[in-house]
Order: C-alpha cells, then structure tokens, then sequence
C-alpha cells in the first residue's frame, strides 16, 4: 500500500523513473519471455535440456517473500505470509508436486531499499516467483526488478495503479485491487446518503493519493464534491491539528485512507475529539480490517467498501475462516485473503504446467485462465492481470465488518496505459 514528498519521488522509484530505468517495455518484457523459452526449445534439440529439465523438475520450487515484518504494516505483512502458506499447506504443502524452499526479506516498507531488498531474492536466492508486498512505494522497486529480470511477480496487496497499468507486464500478476478499484464506488453510495460536500483525509504516498483520486473521481460523477483535501505524511499519525480543521469545516462527511497501526489510531483520535455521530466517517475498508477489534466501540457504524468482508456468509469463506484461525489461533480479514489467493493463483499455474517452472509462457498462461474460487467470492483476472471481483459495502456492527449490500459488481480496473 509514504510523505510529503512521496516516497515514490523522494526515493526516485516514480513512475516516470521506473518507465526510464525499465530494461523493457510491457510488449518487451513479453518477447523477453518468450525467447527465453526459444533458447530453452534450441537447448532441448540438442538434447542438452533434458536432464537439466530433469534436475529442476526435482529441485525444490523458491518462493521469495518480500513483505513487511516490521513497522506500521507488520501485521499485514504476516497477515499475508500467513494466507499463502495456508493455501499452499492445502495442496499438500507442495507446488506442482514439487517440494517448497522459502526465502524472506522484510522490506520494511520502505520504497530506498526496495530494489535492493528485491534483487537479493532474485540474483542471491535465485528464487521461482516473487510475492510482495503492501507498500505501493516497495510495490513499484519490485515492478522494477520483476520487469528487468523476468521472474514471476504476484502481487497480494499494493494496490498501486501502475502495477496492472502504464506498468503491466506478462509476468506481474496481483491477486488484490487497484487502488481506484476499491475508493471508486464509495464516492456514489455517499452522495445517495446525502452527503455531496466531502472533507478526504490520507496519508500522502501513492496509495493514499490514487484513492483520494478515485473517491473524488465517483464523488463527482454522482454530483458530490470534495471541499478539501487533507494529507498526513506517511507513517505519521499525529491527526489532532487536521481533526480541528475538520470540525471547522462541517462537511456533510469524511472520507478517510489508513491503514494498519494508523487507522487504528485515526479511528479513535475521530470519536474521542467528538466528530463521531456529527460527521459521517466512511472510508476505502483498510480503515478497519485487521484493527477492527482493538478499534472497539469508536468504529461501530462507519461504513466502508471493500472486496471483502468479514460477514460474507458462503460456505467457502466460513471454511476458510475455520481454516484460518485453527492453524494460526487468529481471526483472518482481507489480508490473509489477498495471501491465500496468491496461494492458490500460483498453485493453480504450476499444476497446470506439472511444477515446470522453466516454461514461463505456459505458466503465465495458465495463470491467466484460472478462476479462483476466494473467500471473497470467485474472481477471475483481467487483460491486466488485476482481478475482476465484487466491491462490498460493509458496516461495522460489533466486532464484524458486516456485508450490507454490493457497491460495484464485478468491477474491473480500467487498466490505463496497460499495452499487454
């Protein structure tokens, strides 16, 4: 899922810099991949391939877990790791019939060391596929890195929007949202409430900045307004002095992006400086997951949208759930979700290819056609490799974020700037 200035400037990974220092452009990377498959077709006519074909079928499959441990998001990070390892765990606790090697980086969520962090697993650990990571900063040196060498990318949370956009590529996937996905629907549920003139409050980094974009994007279409932007440098969680301002202001309601250890705090900083019940809080649903319980009675009532929710009451989800809290003694919330998704993405993918991973086309191409069956309910991909899914409205009642209707149907990211 980073300071004013972002840290995607600050630490020259924007989208600009990426798009110069990229090796390969998203029709380039494709031809990458595909000749590095040729030159494994010339090498099996000689019949040099063969048995190293045989040695890798045999080897163990490296998975590289680059997601944060420490900091704000750590829980997410776990929240994560935790998820995937569940999903693989139900295949057996293997990959395509092929044992498993771990290898992990916290990344800290810092965006300066992302490329670095990266390039451990792909040059020193010479892992199979990439799974990372929360920050959309890190997020975008991963791109990089994924783009430059070739390797499989799945990303399980970071909802940058040039990850699956201006950025895309046959071998970057992600198995959670953009970050217009998930803040574009509230922006109508909210004017249909009444409320037109909008206070946006987010922490100043990619994320938060493309979602304020995308809630002020549906605010509008819908006949609303955003009468001030409110931005808090990331990690920071000092919202007293922008509460006052808030106050002030007397919108209709707020709008809000945080997440983790910050959304708990903006939540209870709200109700204890006496908004709550005086101005209407909604917010993109990280504003709540995974902090619902220790944000207690200051969250009950605020409404979110989100690709899922705790109250999702098929059978697949409270299986998950059991699941869940039997091998890791905790509740699950969208993180783990976004985790167990890659998991099974990825599992799905090596099946299909009998555990090869040398041939990257076939493995890319089977990973496009799989359709998951999520918690969250059955999501397929898009051209992009973004998943097309339902966004829920939710409302916190107690300790669930109970579903209360569907903001958006089987919503697919508009993908700007995607050549794939």
């Amino acid at each position: 899922m980073q300071v004013s200035p972002s840290p995607l400037r600050s630490s020259h990974l924007s989208i600009n810099t990426l798009k110069e220092y990229s090796m390969n452009s998203p029709s380039t990377s494709r031809r990458l991949v595909l000749s590095h498959s040729a030159v494994l077709i010339g090498a099996a006519a000689t019949g040099g391939l063969l048995p190293a074909l045989a040695r890798a079928q045999s080897a163990k499959v490296r998975v590289g877990l680059m997601l944060p441990y420490t900091g704000t998001y750590a829980p997410l990070g776990v929240a994560i790791e935790n998820g995937f390892r569940l999903a693989i765990n139900e295949q057996g606790g293997k990959l395509g019939g092929r044992d498993i090697e771990w290898f992990k980086v916290d990344d800290e969520s810092d965006p300066s060391k992302a490329v670095e962090n990266a390039n451990k697993l792909v040059q020193r650990d010479k892992v199979d596929v990439l799974i990372g990571t929360v920050h959309s900063g890190v997020a975008m040196g991963l791109v990089k890195v994924a783009r430059d060498s070739g390797t499989l990318l799945i990303i399980p949370n970071a909802g940058v929007n040039a990850a699956t956009g201006a950025l895309c590529a046959p071998n970057i996937f992600r198995t959670s949202f953009s970050s217009w996905q998930t803040s574009y629907p509230l922006g109508k549920v909210m004017v249909e409430r009444g409320h037109k003139n909008v206070v946006t409050i987010a922490w100043k980094y990619a994320f938060g900045e493309e979602s304020v974009s995308a809630f002020t994007e549906g605010l509008t279409k819908a006949g609303g307004k955003v009468i001030k932007e409110l931005w808090v440098p990331f990690p920071n969680v000092e919202f007293q002095a922008l509460l006052t301002q808030i106050a002030a202001l007397k919108p209709d309601a707020v709008y809000a992006f945080f997440a983790g250890a910050g959304a708990l705090k903006f939540v209870k900083d709200y109700a204890a400086a006496g908004l709550k019940g005086k101005i209407p809080l909604f917010g993109s649903g990280f504003i709540t997951d995974g902090v619902l319980e220790a944000q207690g009675a200051a969250a009950d009532g605020l409404e979110t949208t989100l690709h899922y929710g705790d109250g999702i009451e098929t059978p697949r989800n409270q299986a998950f759930r059991l699941a869940y809290v039997k091998a890791f003694k905790s509740q699950p919330d969208v993180y783990a979700v976004q985790g167990y998704d890659a998991g099974l993405l990825y599992a799905n993918g090596l099946k299909a290819v009998k555990g090869n991973t040398e041939n990257k086309p076939a493995l890319i191409a089977a990973m496009e056609k799989v359709k998951i069956d999520s918690p969250r309910g059955p999501w397929t991909l898009s051209r992009a490799h973004n998943p097309i899914q339902n966004i829920y409205l939710r409302k916190v009642v107690g300790k669930e974020n109970k579903v209360t209707g569907i903001a958006a149907k089987a919503l697919a990211d508009p993908a700007p700037g995607c050549k794939m």
